[in-house]
């Protein structure tokens, strides 16, 4: 669980949303009674995780509780409709996912519209996944689990966090560049299907970092690769999936949301309007005194620059006079014109 903290902690997420709160909440007395965050997935997994850990940092820093409820279903639509039903007070938000981004295309008829119904508060995390097998699949490469599964076409089964999410369509993208067969197994959340990946009732996931480097780091699981496009600090030893097929590419994102016209944010964006308007104010100002400083500083250097000519023509006039007199010899100063 440390190693879960830390890699979070080091990506920023806590502090992030730890600074952004604050300011987006106008009232002096925000909050004043317990925060509700809803996470679309059952305790124990990565966003579950994360949002434990960014209740725990704002709790300490604004000293109300911020509460996580977890509501799993439909791939996270159960909790997003909740918070889009919940009152705009700032007191309901939501641990936005990237399946919230793909529910549109995966689901034909929601009761929300996300882009409309809830509004951004901040980002929190941006990971890529790992490639992960039970230890009793014999492949110790991607290479090597590729040539595994085309011996054994629709043998092998791919656990996800439900149909939707991001482990099942990193899984898709797999397959489909690699041209195999897995049989795809839905969980409700990445959580129990870690348990069942570690107790070997299927074979392999591609789940986020976050939640899986426990099993990992126990040896309970084996990882392959990683499915950003570089490789992952908190697991450096690991190649990514794209060096052995050039172009594949899955990374996933958490951040925190709430409903739409949230009173706090509303004022939020007119106090940032106004403090933009002061800034232009202030920037035109500064560029006035910036150009009459320019204009002076522009004459003092014309200025220099003549008292130079000047100098120079006369370093020149005193040179050619001295080399007359070398030249003529009697003559004197006052001779030359």
């Amino acid at each position: 669980m440390k190693l879960r903290r830390r890699e979070l902690l080091r990506l920023g997420g806590a502090a992030a949303i730890g600074l952004a709160l604050p300011r987006a909440a106008s009232a002096s007395d925000y909050p004043n009674r317990p925060v509700r965050v809803l996470v679309g997935y059952p305790a124990g997994g990565a966003a579950d995780t994360a949002a434990r850990l960014i209740a725990q940092r704002l709790s300490q820093r604004l000293g109300q509780q911020f509460i996580v409820d977890n509501r799993s279903g439909a791939n996270t639509s159960v909790a997003t409709e909740a918070v889009v039903q919940a009152a705009p007070d700032g007191y309901t938000l939501l641990m936005v996912t990237t399946s919230n981004a793909t529910n549109p295309g995966m689901y034909r008829h929601l009761n929300y519209d996300f882009l409309h119904d809830i509004a951004p508060i901040a980002g929190v995390i941006r990971v890529g996944q790992v490639m992960e097998v039970n230890p009793a699949v014999p492949a110790k490469t991607v290479p090597e689990f590729i040539a595994y599964a085309k011996a054994n076409p629709g043998k092998i089964n791919m656990a996800s966090g439900g149909i939707g999410s991001t482990p099942h369509l990193a899984g898709e993208l797999f397959k489909m560049m690699a041209g195999i067969d897995l049989v795809h197994v839905p969980y409700h959340g990445d959580a129990p299907a870690l348990i069942d990946m570690a107790g070997g009732r299927v074979q392999v996931m591609f789940d986020l970092i976050s939640a899986s480097i426990g099993f990992i780091k126990s040896g309970k699981l084996r990882a392959l690769a990683v499915t950003g496009a570089t490789r992952s600090p908190a697991l450096p030893d690991l190649p990514t999936i794209a060096d052995f097929l050039p172009g594949y590419e899955a990374t996933s994102f958490q951040g925190l949301g709430a409903p739409k016209n949230t009173k706090h944010r509303r004022q939020a964006e007119q106090r940032n309007q106004r403090g933009c308007r002061r800034h232009d104010l202030r920037s035109a100002t500064g560029r006035s005194r910036r150009r009459r400083d320019q204009g002076l500083a522009c004459g003092v250097r014309q200025a220099d620059r003549g008292r130079d000519r000047q100098m120079e023509r006369g370093h020149q006039v005193r040179r050619y006079r001295a080399a007359v007199i070398r030249r003529a010899g009697q003559q004197t100063l006052r001779e030359l014109p």
